[in-house]
C-alpha cells in the first residue's frame, strides 16, 4: 500500500478529484438539485477506489499507469453517486 501511495503522487490525486468532481457536476445536472452533494460524492467515490483496490492487492492498478488509475476512479465516481442518488430518493 505504501509503495502505491509513493507511485500515486500529489499529481494524481488532483486527476482524481477532478474526475470526480466532473462526475458529479454532470450527476448534479441530470438530477437538477444539491450540485454540492453529488460533487462530494463524486470526489470521495474518484478517490476512494484505487485505494481500495491497493489495498486489496490488485497490483495491476500502479502497473497500468495514470489512464487505468483514471478509469477506475470514473468508476468509483459512478458506483459512490449511484448509491448517494438511492440513498436520497427514499
Amino acid at each position: 500500500m505504501e509503495g502505491f501511495l509513493d507511485a500515486l503522487g500529489a499529481v494524481t490525486l488532483i486527476v482524481l478529484a477532478v474526475i470526480g468532481a466532473a462526475s458529479g457536476v454532470i450527476a448534479g445536472l441530470i438530477a437538477g438539485q444539491r450540485m454540492p452533494l453529488y460533487i462530494l460524492l463524486g470526489i470521495a467515490g474518484a478517490v476512494a477506489l484505487p485505494f481500495i483496490l491497493a489495498a486489496l492487492g490488485v497490483t495491476a492498478l500502479a502497473a497500468g499507469g495514470l489512464l487505468l488509475i483514471a478509469f477506475v476512479a470514473l468508476i468509483g465516481a459512478v458506483i459512490v453517486l449511484a448509491i448517494g442518488r438511492a440513498i436520497m430518493r427514499k
